[in-house]
């Protein structure tokens, strides 16, 4: 094998694993928006409708269908344009490297802790919290908009942020690493109609944010005091403090050390059954 045919062999490659790149992140940007995912459903419905088409022969079908994909994408962009621009923007605002700040083991339980303990003052008092947890993807953008705080991790700051007659106690607070970023913050509304009516705007603000980054959204209810976290653009309602705190600890945990935990257990599980 020459030296040039070497050459040819690595930009092929290279050119089919950035192809294979960009497809990965626009679907997994779909899987994370409830919008996209009808989008694409849309589209495949399409497809399979036109070959369904071409297979039977159905004229009038074809040629309704031909005007479909001609205008299809215009209409698309036009209509999806804010979902097309996230997309976008996502690669942007990635961090491929990971968090702009891993945390230690006892950083994380301390983050932890004083969120739960807020999060039971709030719960016992029926005051309404909602509390984003940055991970990859950047809230810069959300944080730009928002009264800066730049603050130590504390149960007290929390809890006073969302007391009452506080000017931000409306908007969500804002954690970037251990520190609070800001607080105030407004988060788009998540759109989807399987959402149950008597979640109020908080609950549909966690999933709106949970629906375009990969944050933690944690809420506390003003009307029942209930606690719940938006990952991904599902909601686990109703949680009690212990299953919070669990879920909170096990989300939070760098992926890299999510990866050494589950191949120490299998290295485990090999030596019990060696033993």
């Amino acid at each position: 094998m020459t030296l040039d045919s070497i050459i040819i062999l690595v930009k092929k490659i290279l050119d089919v694993s950035l192809v294979w790149l960009m497809f990965y992140y626009i679907l997994k940007r779909i899987r994370n928006n409830v919008k996209m995912v009808l989008l694409f459903k849309g589209i495949m419905f399409i497809i399979v409708i036109k070959i369904i088409s071409e297979i039977f022969d159905l004229v009038t079908v074809g040629l309704l269908l031909e005007y479909v994909i001609m205008w299809g994408p215009l209409a698309i962009i036009i209509i999806f344009q804010p979902e097309i621009r996230a997309i976008l923007e996502h690669l942007g605002r990635n961090q491929l490297l990971g968090r702009h700040k891993t945390l230690t083991v006892d950083e994380r339980e301390k983050l932890v802790y004083e969120i739960i303990q807020a999060a039971e003052y709030l719960k016992r008092t029926k005051i309404g919290a909602l509390i984003v947890l940055e991970r990859d993807i950047s809230l810069n953008d959300y944080i730009e908009k928002s009264t800066k705080l730049y603050a130590d991790i504390s149960s007290e700051l929390l809890i006073s942020i969302f007391f009452p007659n506080n000017p931000l106690h409306d908007g969500g607070t804002i954690i970037q690493g251990d520190r609070i970023t800001s607080a105030g913050a407004v988060f788009p509304v998540s759109t989807d109609q399987s959402i149950s009516k008597r979640l109020g705007t908080r609950h549909r603000a966690a999933l709106g944010i949970s629906e375009e980054t990969d944050c933690i959204a944690f809420v506390v209810s003003e009307e029942t005091g209930r606690i719940s976290i938006a990952i991904n653009g599902e909601l686990h309602y109703n949680l009690s403090l212990d299953d919070a705190k669990i879920m909170l600890l096990e989300e939070l945990k760098p992926k890299r050390e999510i990866v050494i935990d589950d191949e120490e257990e299998e290295e485990e599980t090999l030596d019990d059954e060696i033993n």
